[in-house]
Formats: structure tokens, C-alpha cells, sequence
């Protein structure tokens, strides 16, 4: 064969030339870089684990980036919740000072001033923002969440960052938590607002231990003439069972026994405690629940003596006009005590309030006399809108009542037909929105009982006359609601049409007619449940609204059967709140600073219908603190746990970095050493090359 130049060429040096030309520029290539591989045809395996630590890395950073952002909402939180401690603190150290028998009404409207300031400070707490988003707002981070009047206007979400796979740390409070929140280890207690004294002798003050007499007087002071004393009990145990009962003490026995009474009443007995009774240093009557974390109970109670046995005042053939099978039969009563001792009362028949409401007594006369009955007032009036004052509360879990909440899930099933609501009847009276007089009957029924229907007075006899069908939602076919199954959405339409006059075309009506009166009703008002789970009705007509609203059960009054209780209450002229584990906070300051402007111990009625004493607003006080140092030990826990992943975090990141960087990073002093072996193969080749070039064809072979 003959051996050419080109064989030489091909040889010696063509084929090493580009070998180490190639392996020349992969180190070049690395040296400038820093990178192991630059493409994944480089490395296949090396590329697919830097591109899954890379995408780690871009997750941790995400994560660390996020809880870094939830731990500043957190740790201004914190900061801001501090500051609302230290607000309390020094709400509760002038409430000490305004109860100090020393200070006058100037001292005390000095306090309250600076109450109102911490107030507003607190209002601008509740409204502190980061970067324009507000703390307290929920998920609502746009919206101010508390307005001048205290009202709350975000929602109850809480906001999550993810710190980990699948795992999610809330980083908010929302201001339904702080402000409308629930303490589960408050036992609720409330108090009447009358201010008992000693009848018999006023110099004294009044005792568990004085006597029925001393309570009620005695219109001869005459001891050896016992009188017999009725008291008339309502209210909610808590369990959400109606309370009522009628007791019946003699004059000689003592306050005590009263107490005790009313205590069994709701439920106490040699075994067990349901609730405790007692009296304050102002003879006024405080029931406290012995179960944490229920906000039902409730209580009522009117009392009534005739000092003339002999007579019959009410016209019933019974001697002791006291003695009452339905409370507007006291009506003839008389509830002044001085009329009664000086003689210049009409009636012999006392009728003692222990409550006096805050409603307004010249909108309820149409239903009771003022004080007097639990369930029959009139919702409370504020330009437009008409409010009730009971918390609609679910009997399983102490959560406030929505639109589709089944009224069954809130009332006591074992008034009427024991464990359903089938039969019971609800009286609907007032003003529409024209101002012309309604009477109405919401009558819950069964399925089987031809489901549950309301009535109204068409002729304007005052007895109603017409029935209209509740209907269901069942896309299957709608027919009248069975009793058990009707919501609190159903019957707040039954409202808003009554009181706006808009009812279906005709009787029972189709459901096609009630969905249109329900629209038509919707255009002139509105029922809804408020924040607190209240009835608010708003005329959308006008400003200053014509209407009034008093619904109850029709077995209100009725005690010639005890078992004939309320299987649930709306509006009520009931004992003062001054612990709930159901938080409504700005209210609550607002009672705090009515107590130092009216300058009274304890609740008193002649001064303020509706405020508490400074004695109790120091337990509100105590409540409210409480509540936020519950929050705030939450959100303390928020802060060390994101603080703790932005720490982890960071370290993972760090981490996976440098395994990485292991994984793709060139190494220098291989890649230099490298370069220079190559160099020098290089070099020798070429070398050789020109070695070889010289040679002669006779020389090589």
C-alpha cells in the first residue's frame, strides 16, 4: 500500500487536533463559566439534578419570602395587641377610681372623657394598617374594618402561607375573632336593674336574708297578717329551654327562699348545679351560668302581692288578684309602693318590676304595660331600622344563627308537641311601613299537617283570616315548609312581607305568587340577621320609618299551664348582660363609659335602663382582657412559628444551594490542572507532527 502525505496528516494529526480541541474547549468552557455542563447533552443525569434543586431552591425562596411576609403581619399584631392590653389596663385603673365613693360627678365625667379618648384609641388600633391593607379586616384587607359607631365591616377569615408541602400557618386576626369573638371559659352572667330597698324599714339595706315582706311590703304593718307573694319567672336556661314558673311565698319567708326558687326553676336540685342566684348590695337579682362557653340563658321576673285578699279586682271570682293564670290580668296592678302605703292607690294589687326595659314604653303599650311582660316589646327603633335584642343562638355549639340555620336548631323542641316545632304559633303585630296596623300568625306545621303557613287580618277585625303556604325550596316540587325544616331566611320573608304589605296575589297562594311577593317585598325592606345574630328589619322607603315589629310566641303571657312556655324569643324585655362568652367589644366600652357617666354601682333603671354599674363594668373590663390576651397568646404562636420557618427556610435554602453548587459547579484546580495536561499533549503532538513531517519516505520505512 502506499503510504501518502494526507495518511501522515490524518493520522498523526487531524483525528488528536480536534480531540483535543474539543476537550480544550469544555474546560475553557468550565474555567469561564464556573458550570460543570452547560447543556443537558452535556450530562444528562447531572442536568436533571440541577434542575430539580433549582426548582427547590425556588420554592424554598418562595416560602421564605411568604412566611417572612405573614411573620410581619403577626409581629405588628403582636405589637398592636400590647398596645390594646395596655388601653384596658388603664380603662380598669380609672373604673377603680370613678367607683371610689370620694369622687363626685365632675370627677366622674372627668374620667369619662379620657374613657372616650381610650376608646377612639382603640378604634384607631382597630383600624391599623400595613401598606394600606388592614390588620383586622379578615380577608376583607381593603375594607376599614371598624367605623365611629364600632360596627365591625370585615369578615371572619383568616389568612394562611404555606411553610412547607401541604402545610399552611394562619398569620391574621380577624377582627370577628378580637372584637366579635367567643371565650369559652366565660360563664355568662347577667342582672336585673331595679334597685330593691327594704319596704318595711327603710333604713335598712336589703338582704338574702330579709323577708318576702321587707321585699314586697306590707300595706298594714301588720306581721300577724301573712300575705301571700307571686312571682311570675321567664327566660332561657343554659341549654336554650325555655324557662317559667310562678311561685308562690308568704311574707314571713325570707329573700333566700326566693333565690333558691328561681334557682330550681332552672333546673337545680340536690345533685345538680345548673346555674348560681344571688342578690347585690343594690337588692338586685344576678344569675350567673355554671357552664363555660354558652351565651343562652336568660331571665325575667315580675311580682305581685294583694294586700286585700277580700277583694276582686280583676273580676275573676278569685279573691287573691295576685294569683294570675295571664299577666295582663296585673295590669289593674298598681307598681308605685308609696301610692300603695299612703293610700292613694287605686288597686290594692301591687305589681313589682325587678326589670324595667330599654324599650321604648309608648311603642310597647299596644302589647304590655312597661316592665311587665318578657317577650312582647316592640323591636327598638333607629331612624329606618327596627332592631330586636335576643341573640338567636344554635343550642348544639353556641354559634350565632345564619339565613339558612333551621329555627328547630335554635328553639326549645320540647314546648308543645315534645321534639318538634309542629305546632307552634308565633304572634306578628305592629305597624307596615304605611303606618296601618297588622296582625298576623306565623303557625309552624308539619309536612303531614299540611306544612307551615302564616295568616293575617285582611278585614281589619284584628283577628286574621287569611293563610298564605311557606314554601319550601324543593326543586322536586315546592309545597309548605314542614315545621322542623323552616329557616330563619323563610321566616324573615314572612316578616318582610307582612310589614311592608306586599302579600301573595292570592290564598293559599302558588309558590310562583310567594317568590314574587318576596321579590316585590325585598324592593320596599329588609329582614336580616345582624353581626350578633339580632333581627334587623330596614324600610327602604324611608328614612324615619312608620313601622314597629313585635313577634312572640302566642304562649307568651299564658300561665295558666307552666308547660305553655316560648319555644323561642326574638325581642325581650330581659335581665342585663354583664359577662357572655358572645363578645361584642366597642359595645362593651360603650356600657363601661355609660356606668362613670351615670355614677351608680351597680345597674340601676331609674338612672339608665339599659347600663350596667361600675361594679360590673369592672367584670366587663376583666372579660375583655381576658379575650385579648387569649388573641393575643394566638398570635403569639402565629409569630414564632413563621419566625421559626423563615429560620428553617432560610437553612434548607442555604442547604440545597450548596448541593447544587456541588452537583454543577466546576471544580478550578481540576479544571486548571486539566488544562494544563492538555496543553502540553498539545504541544507534544505537535511536536511529533513536525517530527514525522521531515522524515523521507525511506527514512520511515
Amino acid at each position: 500500500m502506499r503510504i501518502t502525505s494526507s495518511m501522515y496528516y490524518d493520522n498523526l494529526y487531524a483525528n488528536n487536533n480536534s480531540k483535543i480541541n474539543r476537550e480544550l474547549f469544555d474546560v475553557n468552557r468550565q474555567i469561564s463559566t464556573g458550570l460543570s455542563i452547560t447543556y443537558a447533552s452535556d450530562d444528562v443525569r447531572t442536568f436533571t439534578e440541577t434542575m430539580r434543586l433549582d426548582n427547590e431552591i425556588t420554592t424554598l425562596a418562595q416560602i421564605k419570602q411568604s412566611a417572612d411576609s405573614g411573620y410581619k403581619v403577626a409581629d405588628q399584631t403582636d405589637t398592636v395587641l400590647n398596645d390594646f392590653s395596655d388601653n384596658l389596663n388603664r380603662m380598669k385603673v380609672l373604673l377603680l377610681q370613678a367607683s371610689n365613693d370620694t369622687q363626685d360627678q365632675n370627677s366622674r365625667d372627668a374620667i369619662a372623657k379620657e374613657l372616650e379618648g381610650i376608646k377612639k384609641n382603640l378604634q384607631q388600633l382597630a383600624n391599623t394598617s400595613i401598606n394600606g391593607k388592614f390588620l383586622f379586616s379578615g380577608s376583607k384587607v381593603d375594607v376599614k374594618p371598624i367605623d365611629e359607631e364600632g360596627r365591625y365591616h370585615g369578615d371572619d377569615r383568616s389568612l394562611d402561607v404555606m411553610i412547607g408541602s401541604q402545610n399552611k400557618q394562619a398569620y391574621n386576626i380577624s377582627g370577628a375573632e378580637l372584637f366579635l369573638g367567643e371565650n369559652g371559659n366565660t360563664r355568662k352572667s347577667i342582672t336585673t336593674n331595679v334597685v330593691n330597698k327594704n319596704l318595711i324599714n327603710t333604713s335598712e339595706a336589703l338582704t338574702p336574708s330579709s323577708s318576702i315582706r321587707e321585699l314586697m311590703g306590707d300595706k298594714d304593718n301588720d306581721e300577724n297578717t301573712v300575705n301571700t307573694a307571686y312571682f311570675y319567672i321567664q327566660g332561657v336556661g343554659s341549654d336554650g329551654s325555655a324557662i317559667k314558673d310562678k311561685i308562690a311565698l308568704q311574707d314571713n319567708q325570707s329573700v333566700n327562699d326566693l333565690l333558691d326558687a328561681i334557682a330550681k326553676a332552672y333546673g337545680n336540685d340536690q345533685n345538680t348545679q345548673l346555674v348560681d342566684v344571688s342578690m347585690n348590695t343594690s337588692g338586685e337579682i344576678v344569675v350567673q351560668d355554671r357552664q363555660n362557653g354558652s351565651s343562652k340563658l336568660d331571665f325575667h321576673m315580675v311580682g305581685a302581692v294583694d294586700f286585700d285578699v277580700a277583694s276582686d279586682e280583676n273580676g275573676d271570682g278569685n279573691g287573691d288578684d295576685a294569683n294570675v293564670d295571664n299577666l295582663k290580668d296585673l295590669d289593674v296592678g298598681e307598681n308605685d309602693y308609696n301610692k300603695i302605703k299612703n293610700g292613694t292607690a287605686t288597686s290594692n294589687l301591687y305589681v313589682k318590676e325587678f326589670l324595667l326595659s330599654d324599650l321604648d314604653p309608648a311603642r310597647t303599650a299596644a302589647q304590655n304595660i312597661d316592665g311587665l311582660v318578657y317577650d312582647k316589646g316592640v323591636f327598638e327603633k333607629s331612624g329606618s331600622v327596627l332592631q330586636s335584642n335576643i341573640m338567636q343562638i344554635v343550642k348544639d355549639d353556641n354559634s350565632y344563627a345564619q339565613p339558612s340555620t333551621k329555627i328547630s336548631e335554635v328553639a326549645d323542641l320540647s314546648v308543645g308537641n315534645d321534639g318538634t316545632l309542629d305546632g307552634t304559633v308565633f304572634d306578628l303585630v305592629g305597624k307596615d311601613i304605611n303606618g296601618n296596623d297588622y296582625t298576623a300568625q306565623i303557625q309552624l306545621r308539619s309536612e303531614a299537617n299540611g306544612g307551615s303557613i302564616f295568616s293575617v287580618d285582611t278585614d281589619g277585625d284584628g283577628s286574621v283570616d287569611t293563610d298564605y303556604n311557606i314554601y319550601d325550596m324543593d326543586p322536586n316540587g315546592r309545597k309548605a315548609v314542614d315545621a322542623d325544616e323552616m329557616t330563619y331566611q323563610q321566616l324573615m320573608d314572612v316578616m318582610n312581607m307582612v310589614t311592608t304589605n306586599t302579600l301573595p296575589a292570592s290564598s293559599p297562594g302558588s309558590a310562583d305568587e310567594y317568590d314574587q311577593a318576596i321579590e316585590d317585598a325585598n324592593k320596599k325592606g329588609s329582614v336580616s340577621l345582624d353581626y350578633n345574630a339580632t333581627l334587623r328589619f330596614e324600610d327602604k322607603t324611608s328614612s324615619n320609618t312608620q313601622a314597629s315589629i313585635a313577634m312572640y310566641d302566642t304562649n307568651s303571657d299564658d300561665f295558666s299551664d307552666l308547660s305553655k312556655k316560648s319555644a323561642l324569643t326574638f325581642n325581650a324585655n330581659n335581665a342585663l348582660r354583664v359577662n357572655d362568652p358572645k363578645l361584642d367589644f366597642f359595645t362593651t366600652i360603650d356600657k363601661v363609659i355609660d356606668s362613670v357617666k351615670n355614677g351608680t354601682n351597680y345597674a340601676d333603671a331609674s338612672v339608665d335602663r339599659k347600663s350596667i354599674g361600675m361594679e360590673e363594668a369592672l367584670d366587663m373590663i376583666d372579660g375583655l382582657s381576658q379575650h385579648v390576651n387569649t388573641v393575643h397568646s394566638k398570635v403569639g404562636a402565629y409569630s414564632n412559628t413563621l419566625s421559626v420557618a423563615v429560620e428553617r427556610t432560610q437553612m434548607l435554602e442555604v442547604s440545597a444551594t450548596s448541593l447544587r453548587s456541588s452537583v454543577i459547579d466546576t471544580d478550578m484546580a481540576e479544571a486548571s490542572l486539566k488544562l494544563q495536561q492538555l496543553d502540553l499533549n498539545y504541544q507534544a503532538m505537535l511536536s511529533l507532527v513536525g517530527k514525522v513531517s521531515k522524515l523521507s519516505l525511506v527514512n520511515y520505512l
